[in-house]
């Protein structure tokens, strides 16, 4: 990941930057891309996808 790079919620796109209860994990099926989640999807369980594999979860 760039350093220069805004960290965005794969689900909702809000911008997570400075923002409590974000999760940073990398896709349990690639483990190549780092999936990015908002403390309010993660709540709700919204869906979010890996850009590199397709991959969906929750689960």
């Amino acid at each position: 990941m760039k350093m220069n790079s805004i960290l965005k919620c794969n689900s909702c796109k809000v911008s997570v930057t400075n923002l409590t209860g974000l999760v940073r994990f990398t896709c349990p099926s690639c483990s190549e891309k780092e999936i990015v989640r908002c403390s309010h999807c993660r709540e709700i369980a919204a869906r979010y996808k890996c850009d590199n594999c397709g991959f969906s979860g929750p689960n």
